[in-house]
């Protein structure tokens, strides 16, 4: 199965006016992305997708990465990160930056797409062993909005589609924060898990402050109170908060994610598919974490494709330290509920998280059939 192509496609979508939403860092009027398209000799095509800015990182991959991959067999995939961590693939002073990483993951995860045809077997098997049939999806959702959106209405929304747990968007104030918080709690009921997401928008005093503030809402987990690269900031709230810490959506490649695990900065990474290597580096920084019992959620804000993709590194996760049988929390696995046709129409049966459970794609590969003429719709070469 050798491959003869590789085609990096920037796709975009545009909001309508006044409807820019996003965090504390900032609010997009776009959705974008990158896929890769690889096909081999026989006619085959694997999907990737590279999550950065989708002009530049298309580029990257055409000029630095699919040159050693044609004529090559999708087992490559094995050691690509490490041909781009030491240089053989677009030279070691660059390798480890977020827009190589991300160049990587979707060059990578098209090639274990095919790996899975080739064999047979959904992609969660090969790396994890067994086969996971669902998963238990939590709403990304009350986002900061342009036009100043009542946070009770994308709650009502997630609970009416029956989702069971949520991650919404706070740090604004510690004030702002307990409101939207309990309304949060309010709408869900006691028994969600409910995580709240600060997009590093605090120092440490005071995402002590608003983590304190919050411990009557029984929090899972709080993402991201302090910048990425604030390591000693982790470190402090830590020492002054009983409320488990995550991150890793700005983290770029196993040094970075190694810092966090081994300062014990986070008790969860996340690691999202698109920019942190592909589908054999997300499996090393799992076993990386499981080492540290530092548990694994991978982060999703993607397209259908890196969606999928997260889907199936999430259904390989070893459930350690637990029995199998015994796993007394489920795998969380984010799904976006904000306005994004490239997550909803680019598979010809798109992911359905509502109702509790997201069934997870058993097909070989990913599992799901793309369809080219919605990825032409959005493509914006």
């Amino acid at each position: 199965m050798e491959v003869r192509s590789i085609d990096a496609i920037p796709l975009e979508h545009s909001l309508e006016t006044g409807r820019k939403f996003g965090g504390t860092r900032g609010q997009t009027g776009t959705r974008t992305t990158a896929l890769v398209r690889v096909e081999t000799a026989d006619g085959t095509v694997g999907w990737g997708e590279a999550f950065a800015p989708p002009r530049s990182v298309a580029t990257l991959v055409k000029e630095t990465i699919a040159d050693s991959i044609v004529g090559a067999e999708p087992i490559v995939a094995e050691s690509l990160a490490e041909r781009v961590y030491t240089g053989d693939i677009g030279g070691y002073h660059f390798g480890r930056g977020g827009f190589a990483q991300a160049a990587l993951s979707g060059v990578e995860i098209a090639l274990w797409d095919l790996r899975g045809k080739e064999q047979g077997a959904p992609v969660h098997e090969l790396l994890g062993g067994e086969r996971t049939e669902s998963l238990v999806p939590y709403a990304s959702t009350m986002y900061i909005t342009e036009w100043g959106e009542d946070p009770a209405e994308p709650m009502a929304a997630a609970v009416d589609e029956e989702f069971a747990a949520a991650k919404i968007k706070i740090g604004r104030g510690i004030e702002d924060d307990v409101h939207r918080t309990a309304t949060a709690r309010e709408h869900l009921g006691d028994e969600a898990h409910l995580m709240v997401d600060y997009n590093g928008n605090y120092t440490p005093a005071q995402a002590i402050r608003s983590i304190q503030a919050l411990s009557e809402y029984d929090i899972t987990w709080a993402e991201e109170p302090v910048p990425p690269e604030n390591y000693s900031g982790y470190r402090e709230i830590q020492r002054h908060v009983d409320t488990p810490l995550a991150a890793g959506e700005a983290h770029f490649g196993r040094f970075e994610f190694k810092r966090l695990v081994d300062e014990r900065c986070v008790d969860v990474i996340q690691p999202n598919l698109g920019r942190c290597g592909g589908f054999a580096e997300a499996r090393f920084l799992a076993k990386l974490a499981t080492t540290e019992n530092v548990a694994v959620r991978p982060h999703v804000w993607n397209s259908a494709v890196g969606t999928t993709a997260a889907v199936q590194f999430a259904a390989s996760l070893s459930t350690y330290p637990h029995n199998p049988d015994t796993v007394p929390e489920p795998v969380l696995f984010e799904f976006d509920r904000s306005e994004n046709p490239l997550r909803e129409e680019l598979l010809v049966d798109p992911l359905d998280p509502t109702g509790g459970s997201l069934e997870v794609p058993q097909e070989p590969g990913l599992g799901v059939t793309v369809d080219e003429n919605a990825v032409e719709q959005y493509r914006v070469d």
